[in-house]
């Protein structure tokens, strides 16, 4: 179903018998939340159960009438993530779920061929997985270790397609969607001819991504055992980061010690002092290869990479990002000098 028509079916007013004949068939939303969870969306979130669908409904009619074309899913689980990460800002939220569609169009060695079963490769590497237990927050704590990978076998764009689904995934959970989720990137033998895959464009578009164009909530990124090179690394990264997520960033070399007042030894692996164990991801990567059918089902509602752009909004921002890309290059020379 196009998104011109699914949005022409949704502005029909609900109430009488006929009308509802037109509605599209919609998952009814019935929340998963547990009172504690409830009252912190209410709290940090300001999510009111009482009007939830009512916001929701408003999202879905500002999507309707700002961007008829831009075919995306309209479920009320689908939108309530974009209300949540934007604490229920309609015009924010809308314009997340816009920069969420322009990401997707605008990096296609990403996002085509968009699912699990692609990124088998970089699953057995063990580049990212996701800790089997939760912290003291109830957030997921998401590992990242660029030493897992070797250039030679696959580019970087593989990664990132990984760290995206992994997102994906998580992000359909309701707990997730309220308390957010960890990163603990492990910089561990990182060389400089590695990091250089990680220049200028490729850090612009991934904490876009982050940012600006994935509804789910950062509340920490650890870095450990980072190189000398790092310094380079972060002086790319830190202009595009944003002051709030600036200060969530929490480097901690070899001091484990440092790592364990963010993040409690009984839910980290041996690896970094923990006590849960050897680190271990093929839970994880049976987890999200098992979700293929879920991925396809809901990417089949989005518009693909390729197809044409719904609105200016989103050709404007493509042009702007051509602009900024001469300056960025003048600032991988920062690698080498750092290293």
């Amino acid at each position: 179903m196009s998104g011109d028509s699914d949005c022409t079916r949704t502005s029909t007013s609900v109430g009488s018998p006929s009308d509802n004949e037109f509605l599209p068939d919609r998952p009814r939303y019935v929340c998963s939340l547990s009172p504690d969870l409830i009252a912190k969306a209410r709290e940090e979130l300001q999510e009111k159960p009482e009007w939830r669908l009512r916001d929701v409904q408003a999202l879905r009619d500002m999507v309707c009438k700002d961007y008829p074309t831009l075919g995306t899913c309209l479920d009320d689980a689908f939108l309530l993530r974009f209300l949540r990460a934007r604490k229920f800002d309609y015009d924010r939220a809308l314009q997340l779920l816009v920069n969420y569609h322009s990401c997707r169009r605008s990096w296609p060695e990403v996002f085509n061929n968009l699912k699990p079963s692609a990124i088998k490769a970089v699953l057995a590497s063990g580049f990212v997985t996701v800790l089997p237990h939760l912290d003291t927050e109830g957030r997921h704590v998401v590992c990242i270790r660029p030493d897992r990978w070797t250039p030679s076998n696959y580019p970087i764009t593989e990664n990132i397609r990984a760290i995206y689904l992994t997102l994906e995934k998580l992000i359909q959970s309701e707990e997730t969607q309220v308390n957010g989720i960890v990163i603990l990137a492990d910089y561990k033998g990182v060389s400089l001819s590695k990091a250089s895959h990680f220049g200028p464009f490729v850090a612009k578009k991934v904490i876009g991504i982050l940012q600006d164009g994935f509804p789910i909530r950062i509340k920490a990124v650890n870095i450990i055992n980072e190189p000398r090179i790092f310094k380079g690394i972060f002086a790319i990264i830190k202009p595009f980061l944003k002051e709030k997520i600036a200060n969530r960033f929490f480097l901690h070399g070899s001091d484990l010690n440092s790592l364990h007042q963010n993040l409690p030894q009984r839910i980290l692996p041996e690896e970094y002092g923990g006590t849960s164990g050897k680190l271990d991801i093929a839970a994880w990567n049976e987890l999200l290869l098992a979700s293929e059918e879920d991925f396809l089902h809901d990417f089949s509602q989005l518009v693909l990479p390729g197809d044409s752009s719904p609105s200016e909004a989103l050709v404007s921002g493509d042009a702007e990002e051509k602009q900024s890309e001469e300056p960025l290059r003048g600032m991988k020379p920062q690698l080498y000098y750092c290293y």
